[in-house]
């Protein structure tokens, strides 16, 4: 049935000209939710981080990876990107546990493909199917995602394909909006994922709580961070965009209630690179539905 919640939520998105999924659940044994389109398949952009996250600290954990052992980078070599190492100008060594640090809490796409590179797919993909995610499939990382960009806009660089992405006389077709052929997920499975997180399911004691030491440092403000301007609450998330695609999942944590996680995805309608409406439209659409699953605890 569905809620007064959903149907608001179905509104905040018609009006902010894009197509959204959500889903929100509390991390207890409730069955309550909150669900517009959760069960279909959407594009995660940089959301794929966070499962390889938590596949680099499973790999801590059975010792497979040393993650104060150092790495050296050279942004010249690395995926480009905003923020982070590809920022850089110079040969950066850090640790393997900093690079991940850097890929979750500033989006840093260089971090995320050297770290793709030390942790590797198989491990991201053994540690989904262990969690019964059958819908969730990271098939590489951003390199990966910007070579499908040139080839799909008939481009030379990087920045020419975004640049052809942002015009909006044209609509663009390419593969990185397409769950069918990117890595992708469902808005209930980043919740299920979330919620077995917080629970100490997934990982030791020691990485869960890196886990969410790290996700509470993302410096992004401006989607589901925003919808919760109030002092003592937690929020550890990480954003995905890329084009038309602005995503973000997360875990908010009110003093004294039980953790709701929640997962929002949109595809926009224009193309602009800042879309200020939609952004506020996933913080909006997540207000409204940690609002209606909030509970004290016992």
């Amino acid at each position: 049935m569905t809620t007064v919640a959903e149907n608001k939520i179905r509104d905040v998105f018609a009006d902010a000209g894009c197509t959204g999924w959500i889903h929100a659940r509390r991390c207890d044994d409730s069955i309550e939710e909150i669900s517009i389109g959760a069960h279909e398949r959407v594009v995660t952009a940089s959301v794929y981080k966070l499962p390889l996250f938590v596949a680099f600290c499973r790999s801590v954990d059975d010792g497979l990876i040393d993650p104060m052992a150092p790495i050296t980078v050279r942004p010249a070599d690395c995926t480009p990107g905003p923020s982070g190492i590809a920022a850089l100008m110079d040969p950066v060594t850090m640790s393997r546990r900093d690079l991940a640090i850097s890929m979750m809490t500033v989006s840093d796409n260089a971090a995320a493909d050297v770290l793709l590179g030390e942790v590797g797919i198989g491990a991201v993909t053994n540690l989904l199917n262990s969690m019964g995610l059958r819908q969730t499939i990271i098939i590489g990382g951003t390199a990966d995602v910007h070579r499908s960009l040139v080839r799909d806009t008939d481009t030379h660089t990087t920045a020419q394909a975004f640049a052809a992405l942002a015009d909006n006389d044209d609509a663009w077709s390419v593969s990185a909006y397409d769950p069918s052929y990117t890595s992708a997920t469902t808005p209930e499975e980043m919740t299920r994922f979330l919620r077995a997180l917080w629970a100490g399911a997934v990982l030791s004691a020691q990485q869960t709580d890196f886990v969410r030491t790290v996700m509470r440092k993302q410096i992004w403000s401006h989607r589901i961070v925003s919808a919760f301007p109030h002092r003592g609450v937690s929020i550890a998330s990480k954003t995905g965009t890329i084009g038309v695609i602005r995503n973000e999942v997360a875990v908010v944590e009110f003093p004294q209630e039980h953790p709701v996680a929640v997962a929002v995805f949109t595809r926009a309608a224009r193309a602009d690179p800042m879309l200020p409406v939609v952004d506020a439209a996933i913080a909006e659409a997540a207000r409204i539905a940690v609002t209606e699953l909030r509970r004290p605890l016992p």
